[in-house]
Formats: structure tokens, sequence, C-alpha cells
């Protein structure tokens, strides 16, 4: 992804943001490589790297010089510079870690608690988000950011059924969330945080246009574009799990027959009393249409299959959709697979959580600057732009 700046004095937010990710994605670099990146002079990159550096969250380190004169400063990351939380909400429990700028997860936590009520579940939130960061003395805690099921806000689809969060509807999460942390609080849909996690942390890191195939409770994806989530009209760009595929099959709780998550998702698994290999052997062919459909949608890269289901079972499920159905990606020209198995589990989903509050708190994104309505209105369970 080709990150450029803008000279513009309301830029100044988003200035700081891709100097940051230019910092993080290619570091050590010096002041001049990143002015090249962003597009921006060596001026006003300098200018905010002493922001940063002031505030400890970039740290400079100066080689010893190999011959006359002394070589450039370098910049990279300062892990300890700051932490932020990840929560990952499901109907089956509560996860949290926290985790450093640089996507270490420092420490975790996992509560039992399903089909959680809101109060309950913040309850525990808090208390999970005092253990941990009590466990470390020392260091600055960002913000928190959550992740938790979609679709939002489609009154027949969002709050039943057991891959949502029923009795949700209209929880003000960003409110509840600084109530009982006392932090800048944050939220998106889980297949979002775990794709963002994947572009930062994981196989996105190498690609700009990929599809994340979020295997969860429920199934859905995003298409990554330019190292960024399309997001759709209201926030719900990437809801295939409710894309009908077998005629007349399962009756889905969005009021539809035969949606894709009523064969391929963990909740799918639970509902089968076999080994995994008799379940994917059961579902490869629909698993099979259901890779053919993304490809010709969105003609990616490659589709990464991630989410909550072990490494082990995902590359099952990669394995039964082979020999693959032609497609608009059956290149000749192939430089990587067509599917690729994401190692990092639930770690990932956490890890883009955390990071949503940390670019919400250090670097908002430009679209903010433009959608500030949108945004109040994303603070309630509903939909549209929902993170920040």
């Amino acid at each position: 992804m080709a990150l450029r700046g803008t000279n513009q004095e309301f830029g100044r937010p988003y200035n700081r943001r891709i100097v940051l990710e230019s910092i993080r994605r290619f570091g050590p670099i010096a002041r001049g490589e990143i002015a090249r990146h962003v597009g921006l002079t060596v001026q006003t990159v300098s200018t905010i790297v002493r922001e940063l550096e002031e505030q400890g969250y970039i740290l400079s380190v100066r080689e010893e010089p190999k011959g006359r004169g002394l070589p450039p400063a370098t910049l990279r990351i300062n892990p300890e510079g700051g932490f932020a939380v990840g929560i990952h909400l499901t109907p089956l429990g509560i996860d949290a870690a926290l985790i450093n700028l640089s996507g270490d997860v420092i420490e975790s936590a996992h509560r039992e608690a399903p089909n959680a009520a809101p109060d309950d579940a913040f309850e525990a939130i808090g208390a999970m988000v005092a253990e941990l960061t009590g466990r470390r003395s020392g260091g600055r805690v960002i913000g928190i950011g959550m992740a938790l099921p979609g679709p939002f806000g489609v009154e027949p689809m969002s709050f039943v059924g057991p891959t949502t969060m029923a009795g949700w509807q209209d929880v003000p999460l960003r409110e509840r969330l600084t109530a009982v942390t006392g932090l800048p609080a944050f939220f998106e849909n889980d297949m979002a945080a775990a794709a963002m996690g994947e572009r930062l942390y994981g196989l996105g890191a190498k690609h700009s246009e990929y599809y994340y195939l979020y295997f969860g409770v429920g199934l859905g994806g995003a298409m990554l574009h330019d190292g960024s989530a399309l997001r759709g009209a209201w926030g719900n760009a990437g809801e295939i799990g409710h894309i009908p595929v077998v005629p007349g099959g399962e009756p889905c709780p969005c009021g539809n027959r035969g949606c894709l998550e009523r064969y391929i998702s963990l909740e799918a698994r639970g509902r089968w009393s076999g080994e995994d290999s008799d379940w994917v052997a059961e579902v490869a062919p629909i698993f099979r249409n259901a890779i053919a459909t993304i490809e010709n949608l969105f003609d990616p890269e490659t589709i990464v299959l991630g989410g909550l289901a072990s490494p082990a079972l995902l590359e099952q499920l990669a394995a039964s959709a082979e020999p693959l159905h032609n497609s608009v990606s059956a290149r000749r020209d192939r430089a990587t697979s067509r599917i690729l198995v994401a190692q990092g589990g639930q770690h990932t989903v956490l890890r883009g959580a955390a990071a949503l509050a940390v670019s919400g708190v250090l670097s908002p994104r430009f679209g903010q600057i433009f959608t500030a309505k949108r945004q109040s209105e994303g603070d309630l369970l509903k939909g549209g732009d929902i993170a920040a």
C-alpha cells in the first residue's frame, strides 16, 4: 500500500498516522526515507517525528559509524511506549489481551460467558482489564478496542440467532467500555478487526489486495483494498455468511434458508456429531463454491482463511477446496496460492481490536474529519462508520 501525505493543515492527524505507520512497517528507517515513502517534506516528517519521540512512541537510534561522518539516525517503534487492550466478545465468551505497540501479546485472559447480557459482560470486562493492566507495573495504557459479531443495525439479522449477540441492541458500547475501564474506547465487527490484525501482523503485510475469510461462530469476511477494509454504506460489507447457497436448505435465524454460515462456521461444526474430517468432506462442495464466488466478486491476490477455528481445521478446509473452480483468480502468472491459511487464531482478532485503540488515539483516520456525524451515530450498536 502506498501511503501518501497531505500538506493541508487539516491533514495533520492523517500525516501523523502515515508517518507512524511507515515507521512500524519499514523501521528502522531514516527521516528522508519516510519522506520519500509518504510524499511529505523532510521538515514536516521531522516535526512529526520529534513529537512522537517526545511522547515516547518511537525510538531514534544511531549506529556506530563505519567510515567518515555520522550515519543518519533511524527510527523504530518503541514497543514499551504504550499498550492497548483488545477485547473479543462472542456468543461463547470473552477474550482480552494487553498488547504493546509492536503487536506483541503481553498478557491475555478468557472468561466463559455464553450469551452474556450487557451488564454481565461489561462487569467481566472491567475486571479482566483491571487484572491485565494490574499485572504490569509501568507503561501507559492508551485505550481499549472491542470486536464483536456483526452485522450491525439490521433488525432481522443483527440480534437474533446463535451467531449474534442477542440482547445487545442499542447498547452504547463506547460509553459503557469507558465507564468500566476509564480508557478511550473503540469498537468494530470481529471480521474487520481480524482482517486489520492480519494486515498489521500476519500474512496481510505482504499483500495489498486480498480477501480475509473469517471463520468464527458465524462466517464473514473483508476485502482489503490498498491495505484498508472495504466497509459498505453501513459498515456491514463482507457478511457472506448470509448468502443463500442451498435452495430450500436449513432455515437461518436471519429469515432466509440455506445461508452459507449454516454449513460453514464453528456453530455449524458444533452441530455435527462426527469427526472434523467427516464434516469437512460434507461441506467441501459448498466451500469450494464459496471460494469461487469470492474470487469472481473481488478479484483478490489471494484469500486468507483465518478466524477462531484451529489452524489444523482451516488447513483441512483449504485442502478440501481442491481442485478449485475456474474463476478470475485462475491465472497462469500467479505468484501466490489462491488460498492461504493464517496462523494467528484468536490473537489476530485481539491485535486488530487493540489496533483500533492505537489508531484512534494516536492517529485518527483522515476520513474521521469528514464523518463526525456518522461517528456519533455509530456510538450505539446500530451501524454507521463504527471504527475510529
